[in-house]
Order: structure tokens, then C-alpha cells, then sequence
């Protein structure tokens, strides 16, 4: 029944995501839980929070298999049903990188779920699985006596949002620029956002997370700072900016914040942004600068270096941001490409 700690059988097919499970594990923990997925961090989370649970209900005992091309199922099946001699309770963790089980090992597999006793929790674990792979006899088992939780992928118009629930947890809000910056930096991979937002957490106590924060925590052990870039950009001072373009690029800074740098120029100089005091010393705009491109241009280089960067246009990305901070300080060397349409 729930709440009433063990594991015990459940009738019905049960989907959960990993943000029902929590709510499912307090209420009940199955005989088995199938996770499934291509995303690392959500899927590891899962898994440790049905760890966590059976470790609260006496499950003291874990083991851990991995299942590979040639492994022998009847010794996991014999291992799986021995009794154990050191814990009442085992978790046994089965691990399907490839999600298929075979003809065979899935025979074996789907009676190893049907003969779970109630001192025993398996845990399968898995990559994505197909369309074959989901109608495949072992995983209708796992839904019938226990859960499968898919793990999906967050979707790139999604990803602030999540990381603004994941500023929540760690006890701090954070700006909405921020956030899509955080966004554009990871462009996706969910454990290194998280990843920069406890590193953030660490280098900085403060409640609130805005841009500055941001930058000052992704720049903090490089000798060159994209506020320096930035602020040679808004100067004119193609030389200075050429420099620390150079100096990133030479320290492995990510393509996405330095591109988010620029970009971020060329929106200030649109809205008319003053000469900004960046601690460094440029000369007047007027005594520097040369003819001006136009936006329209400025915006279809960004373009095309953040199409180079993706993999999506041939050529280095590097190369033509330096064409951009060129042209963004008066000093055009190349004809513009042609302007998409850009919102």
C-alpha cells in the first residue's frame, strides 16, 4: 500500500518524468524502475533519488551489473533471486547503455521482473530506447510492476526556465539576461549548466545573479575578460579589441560567450549606448573610427559567425568575429555578407 515502505506490485503502467518521480517515491517505492534517457544529468538525478529512497526503507545492500554483448543472464538471474547474507533488503542496478537486451537476454529479463520478491528493488538503467526497444515485452513488465521514467532532453526555448528553477534550489534568483547568457554558454548540456551555476554559488554568496555576476564568474581565471572586449567594442578601438580577442581565443574561452560579448556591443552602440569607462584608456570615437557599416551588416556577420560556430556555414568563427569587432570599431577589411532577415 502506499507509505507503507516496501516493494510491492502495482497493477497499472506507470510513466513518470523525473520531476513526478519524487512526488511518486514518497508515496510508494515499486519493485522496479526503468530509466531511460539521453540526458546524463536528469537521468543520474533519478536514479539517485530512487537510491536515496530505498536506502531510507533498509535496502543496505547494493549491486551493480553491467550488461554488455554476451553477458550471462542465468547468472544474473541466479544472482538477482539468492539470498543475501549481509542485508535483508538489496538495490540490484541492471546497466543497458544500448537499451537492447537481445532475444534472449530480454526472456531473461522480463522474468527476473515478474519473480521480484519484496527484499529485492531493481533499478534498470539505460540509454534511449526506439520505437522497437519500447514495445519490447521486458519493458511492458517494468511498467506493469513498477515505472518507467523517460528523461527527455531540455529544449533550447526551455533552458532559461530550467535554469531559473535550478537558481531556486541552490537558494538564489537570477535576472532573465543571465540566464539566457547561461544558455547561450552551454548551449544545451544540462551538467555544465549546472556545473557553472554551483561554481557561480561558490565564488559568490549574493542572493541575486545578473549578468556581471555571470561574466565575472565565467572570466575569473582567464588573464583577458569579454568586459574587456566589450568595452573596447563600445570605444572603437579596433586594436585593443583585437587584442583581447586574440588573448580569449588563446585561453580557450567558449566561442558562445565571447560571440554573447560582441553581440552585446552591438546592441549597446544601436541603443546609443555613451562611451563606457571600462578602465581602460581609448581615444575620442570621432579621432578613431572610420566610416560606420550599417546595423543591417553588423547583424549579418554576427549571423554568419554564429552559423560558422554551430558547425551550420564553412569558415572560423574566430576569424570572422574579428571581421565583426573590425568593422563594429570603423575599420571595415572585408565586403559585409548579406544581411538575413533577422527579427
Amino acid at each position: 500500500m502506499p507509505g507503507s515502505g516496501g516493494a510491492q506490485a502495482h497493477p497499472a503502467r506507470l510513466k513518470l518524468t523525473p520531476d513526478s518521480l519524487a512526488r511518486q517515491l514518497a508515496q510508494q517505492l515499486l519493485p522496479v524502475y526503468l530509466i531511460s534517457g539521453d540526458e546524463p544529468l536528469l537521468a543520474g538525478e533519478a536514479a539517485d533519488a530512487v537510491r536515496a529512497r530505498a536506502r531510507q526503507l533498509q535496502f543496505t545492500e547494493r549491486e551493480v551489473h553491467f550488461i554488455e554483448r554476451g553477458t550471462d543472464w542465468d547468472a544474473i538471474r541466479g544472482a538477482v533471486a539468492s539470498l543475501s547474507l549481509f542485508a535483508a533488503r538489496r538495490l540490484v542496478e541492471l546497466r543497458l547503455p544500448s537499451g537492447k537486451a537481445g532475444v534472449g537476454g530480454g526472456r531473461a529479463l522480463t522474468r527476473i521482473i515478474e519473480s521480484l520478491g519484496d527484499d529485492v528493488l531493481l533499478l534498470i538503467l539505460t540509454g534511449r530506447l526506439d520505437r522497437d526497444a519500447q514495445s519490447a515485452d521486458w519493458v511492458s513488465a517494468a511498467e506493469r510492476r513498477g515505472a518507467w521514467v523517460s528523461v527527455w532532453p531540455v529544449q533550447a526555448e526551455r533552458l532559461p526556465a530550467w535554469l531559473e528553477e535550478r537558481c531556486r534550489r541552490l537558494g538564489f534568483t537570477a535576472e532573465p539576461q543571465a540566464l539566457q547568457l547561461l544558455a547561450e554558454r552551454t548551449q544545451g548540456n544540462l551538467l555544465a549548466a549546472q556545473q557553472e551555476l554551483e561554481k557561480l554559488k561558490l565564488l559568490d554568496e549574493g542572493s541575486h545573479l545578473d549578468v556581471a555576476r555571470v561574466l565575472a564568474g565565467t572570466s575569473s581565471s582567464a588573464r583577458f575578460d569579454v568586459n574587456e572586449l566589450t568595452g573596447a567594442l563600445l570605444a572603437e578601438d579596433a586594436a585593443g579589441a583585437l587584442r583581447v580577442l586574440s588573448g580569449l581565443r588563446a585561453e580557450g574561452v567558449e566561442l558562445p560567450l565571447v560571440l554573447w560579448a560582441v553581440v552585446r556591443a552591438l546592441r549597446e552602440r544601436a541603443a546609443g549606448a555613451p562611451r563606457p569607462a571600462w578602465g581602460m584608456r581609448h581615444a575620442p570615437r570621432s579621432a578613431r573610427a572610420g566610416p560606420r557599416l550599417s546595423q543591417r551588416a553588423l547583424i549579418a556577420r554576427a549571423a554568419r559567425a554564429d552559423a560558422m560556430a554551430k558547425g551550420r556555414a564553412f569558415g572560423d568563427a574566430w576569424d570572422e568575429l574579428a571581421l565583426l569587432a573590425a568593422e563594429l570599431c570603423g575599420r571595415p577589411a572585408l565586403a559585409s555578407p548579406v544581411a538575413p532577415e533577422l527579427a
